[in-house]
């Protein structure tokens, strides 16, 4: 992980003291900040970080270390900030598959881009940080989706078990673009930085065909909504405008009037109550999101009473269940069941028949790799049986791969030659953990 340069934690530090201090304070001065050589710096090294592919433009990490150099690739872009004729390129549009066979739009901007936006996030994220409720967690320093779950089942703890998981309608799509930028200059009033993230709006978005030709499909200056997913700043953006229900709940004190606590990871948002209470909170919740130009996926919003139910939050899903030994409850936490076969059908997918011509080495880490992530993010709380149970696949399909590999026919013959043992002894197999950590509590 990238350590920030002390030069900008004193510049961030300011900034987060100064708007903590004054929840009032609007803030003028700070694009010269943007286009400071060292925070340029430390965006492009975070940029890099994350592995992007490239934008509309082709141009890759290796593409840039090969031509201009990357000491070149930052002057230039610090002189078109500096002088402003910086002008974003077209976002590229990709769809992602999704588990239930629909897509999901991805927009990717260019590196450049992709810095510039990194560069702007460095400056104004502390302003914003400073006024962020604590029940907001989704991309956010120092918070994180296993935050966000503790306070789902520490509502729980305390009677709040009756909830409403809420599913915003196409939330990136329909952020109106003039009510997100009155949000940010509530705190942001210099004029170059808003029309800096005004431009990241209203880029256009392209997409290729297959034959390399390039199409405009949306966005440009006509477009009045929506921040695509894949921009540096979107989650910033998205969070922010989402923080006017976190104000609302927090400022009208409706936790205690409605005895409903709110839980958000910017669109995933968990609304907790006490019995007989879900009714007045899903109101609530409505007329804001109304006012706010956002409305409800009625076919995935529920009430779910989880003493009798579940709901699936973060990839969890969450219920109230019976202790074996004590006979109390208490909230329950393990994979969802899309979590668990996402990471089947992965596994499935790296091991088929196909890919037997493949070094044995590569097949290896690449389900490494990927069982790796998945562990590391699910090794938590209750979830000891599912992840035995991804264990157990990972090991059977790669027993699988090196029978078919070997051409043995049958599966005695597979698992005499391949015992478990040589799976990680032999071939190096990572050994998915079986024994989930998990957070003391009471029952109640």
């Amino acid at each position: 992980m990238l350590t920030t340069p002390a030069t900008i934690r004193t510049l961030q530090r300011k900034l987060y003291c100064k708007a903590k201090q004054d929840p009032t304070c609007r803030f003028y001065a700070l694009y010269d900040k943007v286009y400071r050589a060292d925070i340029l710096s430390h965006a492009y090294q975070l940029v890099r970080s994350n592995k992007g592919s490239a934008g509309i433009d082709g141009v890759t990490f290796e593409g840039i270390d090969a031509n201009e150099g990357v000491a070149a690739f930052i002057a230039e872009l610090e002189e078109a900030l500096r002088n402003k004729t910086y002008k974003p390129d077209a976002v590229k549009r990709v769809m992602i598959p999704k588990s239930d066979g629909s897509q999901r739009a991805l927009g990717i901007p260019t590196i450049r881009d992709r810095v510039a936006q990194m560069a702007a996030k460095l400056v104004i994220e502390p302003i914003f940080e400073a006024d962020f409720c604590a029940t907001s967690y989704g991309f956010r320093p120092k918070k994180s989706a296993h935050d966000a779950v503790d306070a789902v089942t520490d509502a729980m703890f305390t009677g709040h078990t009756e909830v409403i998981d809420a599913d915003l309608s196409k939330y990136f799509d329909t952020i109106p673009h003039s009510n997100l930028m009155a949000t940010v200059a509530e705190r942001v009033c210099d004029g170059a930085i808003l029309h800096l993230i005004q431009m990241w709006l209203k880029a256009p978005i392209m997409e290729k065909d297959k034959d390399g030709k390039k199409r405009n499909i949306g966005g440009g200056k006509g477009n009045r909504k929506g921040t695509p997913q894949g921009g540096v700043i979107s989650p910033l953006l998205s969070n922010l405008y989402l923080h006017i229900l976190d104000r609302i709940w927090e400022r009208n004190n409706l936790q205690q009037r409605l005895s409903a606590r709110i839980v958000r990871y910017v669109d995933d948002i968990v609304i907790l109550c006490r019995r007989c209470k879900a009714e007045k909170a899903m109101s609530v919740l409505r007329d804001v999101l109304e006012r706010l130009g956002l409305a409800l996926n009625e076919g995935k919003t529920e009430t779910v009473n989880t003493f009798t139910g579940k709901f699936d939050f973060l990839g969890f899903s969450i219920w109230m269940g019976k202790g074996q030994k004590t006979g109390n409850y208490y909230p329950h936490v393990q994979p969802s069941k899309k979590s668990l076969q996402t990471i089947r059908d992965r596994v499935t997918e790296l091991t088929k028949r196909e890919r037997t011509l493949l070094p044995i080495e590569r097949i290896v880490n690449e389900v490494n790799s990927t069982v790796r992530g998945w562990s590391g993010y699910f090794h938590y709380r209750n979830s000891s049986k599912s992840l035995v149970q991804v264990r157990r696949h990972v090991e059977h399909r790669l027993t699988t791969h090196l029978r078919k590999r070997h051409k043995l026919k049958g599966w005695k013959a597979g698992y005499a030659k391949f015992p478990r043992g040589s799976l990680y002894e032999k071939f190096g197999l990572y050994k998915v953990p079986t024994s989930a950590g998990w957070k003391k509590a009471h029952a109640l």
